[in-house]
């Protein structure tokens, strides 16, 4: 891996730290509303699925180990393990997903990036959904009815933003050679 790689993979695990930290609880739910959906949507957009996976395989791991990274300043594998655990591990399997479909054409439009974003948060959705009705021990009407209703429109509003920024900067970073894509894709 090339030293702008790691610092490329570092600093999306770092957004997606942050970005956590941009937190508003919802009385109704043990899931808050954050800004990471948005990151891991940026990171997989941009570097695509390889990379963007390590950053959020980084994320995790930095938040497993202590560091308090999880939504609210929170840490651990109890973290991972709880209700809202599935959304956060949704992240990697999300952003390897959204990546490889931007891969397809690595100068991807702005809607080719959305619909691959909009793939994404369907898998971070998916397996935030499952894990909070088995954790909490409710049905999976329930799980989507407190763990993803409340935040469709809020993801959306996300992910327009999203692709409307990440689309213009993988082309940049593309074509000023500090994000390798093979000759034969562009």
């Amino acid at each position: 891996m090339k030293t702008r790689e790691m610092i490329l993979v570092s600093m999306f695990a770092a957004l997606t730290a942050i970005f956590a930290q941009f937190t508003i609880p919802l009385p109704f739910s043990p899931v808050p509303i954050t800004m990471q959906e948005l990151a891991v949507c940026l990171a997989a957009a941009i570097l695509g699925s390889r990379l963007a996976a390590l950053s959020q395989l980084i994320y995790i791991a930095v938040g497993l180990i202590g560091m308090p990274v999880f939504s609210g300043g929170t840490a651990g594998l109890a973290r991972l393990m709880g209700p809202t655990g599935g959304y956060i591990t949704g992240f990697l399997l999300s952003s390897f997903v959204i990546g490889r479909i931007v891969e397809q054409r690595p100068l991807p439009t702005v809607r080719r990036t959305f619909l691959a974003m909009l793939c994404g948060l369907l898998v971070i959705y998916t397996c935030g959904m499952l894990q909070l009705s088995l954790v909490a021990g409710i049905t999976l009407k329930a799980a989507f009815v407190s763990g993803v209703a409340p935040f469709i429109g809020m993801a959306i509003i996300k992910i327009v933003l999203g692709a409307t920024v990440a689309s213009p900067v993988r082309t940049v970073l593309i074509r000023q050679n500090l994000l390798y894509v093979p000759r034969q894709n562009i």
